[in-house]
């Protein structure tokens, strides 16, 4: 690009005018990999909220930390003496972070160890969630926004069992609606005799969703369903509402039970002992597999998972408080190994569900530049999103010069947008680009902006 090209091309400009956005909304950085001296930027050092943008960051250190085929995993231990089928100490589920571990996986580690011998647990089962600190930074935690039990909001733990969700399945019919849980685990009910069926699109379903009330007792846990659901209407929706511990005790009485074992005693949380034996594993699939589909649907649990490992990964784990300190030293210390400055750099959870973090286009652009020489550097481009394609990408920029030539992660929160990832110009070369947008309304307003300045970049020759 020449050198007396504008900071703004005009018609990113022209649309930031439209669109009523200041200059100063606005930050981002362009440069070809084989010329990156020659690069077009406007406020590029300034530290901005990246939102989910921030994946392609935490992504890129996981990758090169952990390793492409690092795998999360899951472990079934034994403690105390097992005779003629009986375990006389406790069987331990311990979490390793990984990534898939649902129902059916906890099935297989239980049945697995069924097929060792172990049929009747007299002490009980313990769940270890200890490989992060705290284990549970869901407890007492204050929610994002005023959605705390949807998926996206969910804070992950080391066992991270089903996502510590479980899927509500509703019903409306002209006359009511009928809720249920899927898997339909005893002990767990739930009461829709409140909602009211109402004539609205399917699709609108959340319009009338109200927050459910949650009664815990020695009974079991009973939600209690409000507000309006579409007639003829079916939804099945993942949801955060049961605490996790009772959610993962009444899945693995049920399960064992199903397998013909017996379980005398409690169900609590806990270490395991030093010298517990391993009974059963599972393994995630490699970091590079899942991380592709947890990027392309900008999946924030997940994220935040790998985040907090490569914190309990870090070298000098110990020596901080808690897990997510050690992850935040975990890029910091990639960053200023690459000779990138941290400065603009401020963590929470890595994932960009965040009002409090912040990075600017400079800093993550040199994370890609990096990441581009990198030999899993297919592996990450992989994962992001293709423009006009698939993942969050599907529907934008089709029919612009940068549709399937361009693979980037997108942000979305209420007030900032972003997009940073790697593109191909009229010439085949290839550029990494960052743009961020803060400002009222941003995906109504930046997003198109946005668009616009990734179409420019596609084009030029």
């Amino acid at each position: 690009m020449a050198p007396h090209t504008p900071p703004i091309p005009t018609p990113v400009r022209e649309l930031m005018q439209a669109h009523q956005l200041a200059e100063t909304d606005l930050a981002f950085v362009a440069f070809a990999l084989d010329a990156p001296g020659e690069r077009l930027a406007w406020q590029a050092e300034r530290a901005m909220p990246p939102a989910s943008t921030m994946k392609s960051l935490t992504g890129i250190v996981a990758l090169d930390r952990l390793g492409a085929n690092w795998r999360g995993r899951t472990e079934l231990l034994a403690e105390g003496r097992l005779q003629d089928g009986v375990l006389e100490g406790a069987l331990v589920l311990r979490g390793g972070a990984d990534a898939t571990l649902d129902w059916n996986a906890l099935h297989g580690l239980l049945r697995q160890a069924r097929e060792a011998g172990l049929r009747e647990l007299r002490g009980g089962v313990r769940i270890d969630r200890n490989r992060f600190k705290p284990a549970r930074e869901d407890v007492g935690a204050a929610p994002f926004d005023e959605a705390p039990e949807f998926p996206y909001n969910t804070r992950p733990d080391a066992l991270n069992l089903n996502g510590g969700e479980l899927t509500l399945r509703l019903t409306g019919s002209a006359s009511d609606v009928q809720a249920r849980w899927a898997p339909a685990w005893s002990g767990l009910t739930v009461d829709a005799g409140a909602m009211r069926p109402v004539e609205r699109r399917c699709t609108d379903w959340e319009d009338g969703w109200q927050t459910p009330s949650v009664r815990a007792d020695a009974a079991g846990v009973r939600v209690t369903l409000a507000g309006e659901f579409p007639r003829d209407c079916q939804v099945a929706q993942n949801l955060n509402l049961i605490d996790r511990q009772q959610l993962a005790a009444q899945a693995i009485r049920q399960q064992w039970q199903e397998l013909g074992g017996q379980l005398a005693g409690e169900i609590v949380e806990g270490r395991a002992a030093a010298d517990a034996r391993l009974v059963a594993v599972h393994q995630a699939p490699p970091l590079a597999e899942w991380l592709r589909g947890a990027m392309k649907r900008s999946d924030n649990p997940l994220t935040r998972l790998l985040f907090l490992e490569l914190g309990a990964s870090h070298p000098r784990a110990g020596e901080f408080t808690s897990t997510r300190l050690a992850a935040d030293a975990a890029l910091r210390d990639w960053l200023r190994e690459q000779g990138i400055d941290d400065k603009a750099l401020v963590t929470d959870n890595g994932s960009g569900l965040s009002r409090s973090e912040r990075l600017s286009p400079a800093l993550l652009a040199g994370a890609l530049q990096v990441a581009a020489g990198k030999p899993w550097a297919p592996e990450l481009e992989s994962a992001l999103p293709l423009a006009g394609r698939d993942g969050t990408l599907a529907r934008r920029l089709k029919g612009t010069p940068a549709e399937a030539r361009a693979r980037l992660k997108t942000g979305t929160l209420r007030d900032a947008v972003g997009l940073a990832g790697y593109l191909l110009d009229g010439r085949n070369r290839r550029w990494v680009v960052v743009a961020l947008v803060h400002t009222e309304r941003a995906a109504e307003r930046g997003r198109p902006v946005l668009d616009a300045l990734i179409a420019h970049l596609a084009a030029q020759r």
